[in-house]
């Protein structure tokens, strides 16, 4: 009996005999000044996106396709975490002038 739980504790510990996943990064994205920046970021399923207002006005990052909708009070961060692959087209409804794209890999 002490072997096979030693043996079960092996293949438990042993690296690779589940799937681990891996850890999700962090991407800040500041709008500053009326700018998204920066205008081009990639990303990946399960990253976090820190969206930063710097400026004093409220900012929204609103995907052409529909995939998120985030208000950003000003002076102030939030953070959402990405759910879906592919290249997202964003900007701001208060400011439409503000646009950035975004790329979700798997």
């Amino acid at each position: 009996m002490r072997l096979g739980h030693h043996l079960a504790m092996f293949v438990l510990l042993t690296p690779g005999a589940m799937a681990v996943p891996a850890h999700a990064a962090t991407i800040q994205i500041v709008m500053e000044n009326l700018v998204v920046s920066p205008a081009e970021a990639s990303a990946k399923v399960g990253d976090t996106i820190e969206w930063v207002n710097k400026d004093i006005l409220a900012h929204t990052a609103t995907a052409k396709n529909g995939d998120f909708d985030v208000a950003i009070a000003p002076k102030t961060t939030v953070t959402s975490v990405l759910q879906k692959a592919g290249t997202v087209e964003y900007y701001c409804r208060y400011h439409p002038n503000m646009k950035a794209v975004l790329t979700i890999a798997p």
